[in-house]
């Protein structure tokens, strides 16, 4: 596929306020240089290890790099000194590991706090009452080096276009509680990041201001073909 006529393509369908993170997993550098160089700045990966050695690699380039899959506290410390967003926060346990190494890097680590909206049981996430008890907490309330900018989900991968809007409308419904609850007045929890490539027209009618795009930006991804350098 062409990654220049795929990033034109959307970024002419996509509205000005949502942000398009182009979704690297298992995607060799060349292809990250090439979006980037078709104007793609915000890339997104689902593994820490995949995430850190494309970074050292491009380290050259004014990426903004987004931690997007499961994140597992021991492995924070590894991407505290450069990830501009984690989009996966989904306990009190690690948001108090993401301020430690932010602290100890002298940063400010944007956060998402991921919801769980689908059937599958697969997906991780909270739910509301989960959500409300981590930022009741006085732990929580402790923390100086996290950001929490808003809400992240996954709609399930089905076919029925009303389950799927139906289930951003709860994530939707999350976000405008917790404004409402608890961020009133805080222009930083602004962003609610659903919808990836089968659904993202979905996401955005129903509020979406982050998409995150894999396949209709690099084509289908190929497991057995990535860049082994990146594993040494």
């Amino acid at each position: 596929m062409d990654i220049a006529c795929n990033i034109k393509q959307l970024k002419a369908e996509i509205p000005s306020g949502v942000k398009l993170v182009a979704v690297s997993k298992t995607q060799p550098v060349e292809a990250i240089t090439e979006a980037y160089k078709n104007g793609q700045k915000i890339f997104g990966e689902n593994k820490v290890q995949e995430l850190t050695a494309k970074y050292e690699q491009l380290s050259g380039l004014d990426i903004e790099w987004h931690l997007i899959g499961h994140l597992q506290t021991n492995k924070v410390k590894y991407i505290a000194p450069f990830v501009d967003m984690i989009q996966s926060v989904d306990s009190l346990k690690l948001l108090a590991e993401i301020n430690k190494y932010a602290e100890k890097n002298s940063r400010i680590i944007n956060c998402l706090l991921q919801f769980h909206i689908a059937m599958e049981e697969t997906k991780y996430g909270l739910d509301y009452d989960e959500a409300a008890k981590i930022i009741e907490s006085e732990e929580y309330k402790s923390f100086r080096n996290i950001n929490i900018c808003g809400v992240m989900g996954i709609a399930s991968f089905v076919e029925d276009d009303e389950k799927i809007k139906k289930e951003f409308k709860i994530l939707k419904n999350y976000f405008t509680e917790l404004k409402n609850n608890f961020f009133q007045g805080n222009n930083n929890f602004s962003e609610i990041s659903m919808g990836m490539s089968g659904d993202w027209k979905l996401a955005i009618e129903e509020g979406s201001t982050i998409i995150r795009i894999g396949t209709a930006i690099f084509g289908n991804r190929n497991y057995n073909n990535q860049n082994k350098t990146l594993f040494v």
